[in-house]
């Protein structure tokens, strides 16, 4: 499971959702999207620091999201994270109650395809 970075800000300890990035020859910064990999030479901000940024006087801060969520939305690696835990909550549940037995499958309903612990079910007509 990926971990959720933190506001780059001293003491904070808020969830990150946008990252800075400074362009010196341009004197601009420029506040986007949180990115995916964090970089070096950028600053990762929880909301209530990038609503609230400033620059130094004579730069410009470019903005490419008008508005930051208060929270990051789980990206499809927290999703597949949460199934990875939900699998092997059922392997363990069956490795230690023994339970073997197939799911019962209701009447006019054919398993097509099985991966793991999921079932892929059919209504037949």
């Amino acid at each position: 499971m990926r971990s959720v970075r933190q506001c780059s800000r001293s003491a904070c300890t808020n969830a990150a959702v946008a990252t800075l990035t400074y362009v010196y020859a341009d004197s601009t910064a420029v506040l986007g999207p949180l990115a995916h990999l964090a970089e070096p030479h950028s600053y990762d901000l929880c909301s209530e620091h990038a609503e609230g940024l400033t620059a130094p006087r004579g730069w410009e801060v470019v903005r490419l999201v008008p508005e930051f969520p208060a929270e990051p939305a789980p990206s499809p690696d927290d999703l597949s994270a949460l199934a990875d835990a939900v699998r092997e909550a059922g392997r363990t549940r069956k490795a230690t109650t023994g339970d073997t037995a197939e799911p019962p499958t209701e009447p006019g309903v054919t398993e097509t395809a099985r991966r793991g612990h999921l079932r892929v079910l059919r209504a037949e007509e």
